[in-house]
């Protein structure tokens, strides 16, 4: 919601991938780090050598592990990466190594956005918040979030996020309302 305040999501676009009975997980995609790819293929010790990728940035994912690496990307019907979980409908969020190996070699997904840690709420934690107005679920097409999360400036991806609701979110109220 635009009124959020706590630093970690103030302003942030997360792509939900995961929401069940035990909790939810997902990936801010709007939040780059100083980080880029280089630096990053460099810790993991594999070597990336395709130059419109050593620069693009690592994005924060969450205040969860972020020492742990997440790769968000398209779905991919010719690959199977060893630890992926495809989101029906959305994209794929993939945790192992073999998707950063096969970037660095040229046969990864063609877009991809790489974070480091994830937003994690327990069992019935975001559905309270979401009464409390501290968050809006904005549905979208899987063209709709390739366009907002591969395309668009990560600066811009908020604005862009909410104005698929149809109205302009500064008229929403921070207060709860309850009959």
């Amino acid at each position: 919601m635009p009124g959020m305040v706590e630093a970690n999501f103030a302003g942030t676009v997360i792509y939900l991938f995961e929401h069940t009975e035990r909790g939810a997980m997902g990936l801010v995609v709007n939040r780059p780090t100083e980080v880029d790819l280089a630096t990053l293929f460099d810790k993991i010790e594999l070597k990336l050598e395709i130059a419109p990728l050593l620069g693009q940035p690592v994005y924060f994912g969450g205040p969860v592990q972020i020492e742990r690496g997440f790769v968000l990307h398209e779905p991919t019907t010719e690959v199977a990466y060893s630890s992926s979980l495809a989101v029906p409908g959305g994209l794929t969020m993939t945790t192992s190594k073999d998707v950063l190996e096969a970037v660095a070699a040229g046969t990864g997904p063609s877009k991809f956005l790489m974070t480091l840690g994830y937003a994690g709420w327990s069992a019935g934690q975001l559905e309270e918040e979401i009464t409390l107005n501290g968050w809006i679920n904005v549905p979208l097409s899987r063209e709709q979030m390739v366009e907002i999360i591969f395309n668009t400036p990560s600066s811009e991806r908020y604005e862009r996020t909410m104005s698929h609701l149809g109205f302009d979110p500064s008229h929403l109220s921070g207060e709860a309302g309850h009959a």
